[in-house]
């Protein structure tokens, strides 16, 4: 899976509160987004994969505890990495979290500020005078 060095990936839900703050701090910082709503697109596991390399994260890492449909679902089975995948790729909606992708690095956005993690800019990066901001 390629990303694309620009654009910021956002994958999300855009029906929740979090999902919603997450999208407005995004689009502050980059004007190239690349949104994913992942209530309505399924992502496959190759994908998924990736993300987690990304965030170095195990898959159950990113669902959420405290849903309602977790005990049902996913409470006390146990996976193999694919099952955990399924599971994560079938279930967006256990997603504890937005996931937020730039420049080769990643972060679950258990609040809509932990974007900023991502320090669009590298620390070393100069700044031309007519693009800073004062």
């Amino acid at each position: 899976m390629q990303f694309h060095p620009n654009e910021l990936f956002l994958l999300y839900d855009p029906n929740t509160s979090k999902g919603k703050q997450t999208k407005a701090i995004a689009c502050s910082i980059n004007s190239h987004i690349n949104e994913v709503n992942t209530s309505c697109e399924k992502l496959g596991p190759t994908y998924w994969k990736e993300v987690l390399n990304l965030l170095r994260l195990a898959p159950q890492d990113l669902l959420d505890e405290c849903h309602p449909e977790y005990n049902t679902k996913v409470a006390g089975n146990t996976y193999t990495m694919n099952g955990w995948l399924d599971v994560v790729m079938h279930n967006p909606q256990l997603l504890k979290a937005p996931i937020a992708i730039f420049n080769k690095k990643a972060v679950l956005c258990l609040t809509p500020t932990d974007i900023f993690k991502l320090s669009i800019r590298e620390p070393n990066e100069k700044v031309l005078p007519h693009l800073r901001r004062e």
